[in-house]
């Protein structure tokens, strides 16, 4: 195991941390705001729940090597989540754009896990690995989960869109 491949590693496992902040934010943002959609804010509410215990599961790798997370990416994924939050505001279609950005959001951090595992498991951390792989599954259940009922929220907002005096955005 080289120091390079470590500090690779442990630098992913601090934006990692980072990345599960961020998704907190968002997604927090988005429940708050969900009015008209009971199945999506359910889900939503219930992936917070998944969110912050992968931000102790992944701590825990960061503690198991002694070092400290990033406060400035932790503080860029606050402000990033914010202005993404507050970006959906502006926008007729809130909650259909919400949904695909979340759709996304759950493919990169899909991709993120991943490539940790492979880290860890170059680095023989299997710990790590099965961590890492633990949140993975809850990244995937989420991304088929939000893909799947992508049509239902789409035509929700489309039949309350064109209902006069019903909102339909959020």
């Amino acid at each position: 195991m080289s120091n390079n491949s470590e500090a690779h590693f442990l630098d992913w496992v601090r934006d990692a941390h980072a990345m599960e902040k961020q998704a907190e934010k968002m997604l927090e943002k988005m429940a708050s705001r969900l009015e008209h959609y009971p199945d999506l804010k359910l889900r939503i509410e219930q992936h917070i729940v998944e969110t912050r215990e992968h931000q102790t599961l992944v701590q825990s790798v960061i503690d198991r090597y002694s070092t400290s997370q990033s406060v400035l990416k932790d503080i860029a994924g606050k402000i990033s989540a914010f202005g993404q939050s507050i970006g959906g505001v502006m926008v007729e279609d809130e909650v259909v754009k919400g949904a695909i950005s979340g759709n996304v959001f759950e493919h990169l951090e899909i991709a993120s896990y991943t490539s940790l595992i492979a880290a860890a498991q170059h680095l023989n951390d299997h710990g790590s690995a099965d961590i890492f792989s633990r949140i993975r599954e809850q990244e995937i259940a989420m991304a088929d989960w939000t893909l799947t009922h992508l049509p239902d929220v789409t035509e929700q907002y489309l039949i309350r869109s064109a209902t006069p005096g019903v909102e339909a955005k959020k």
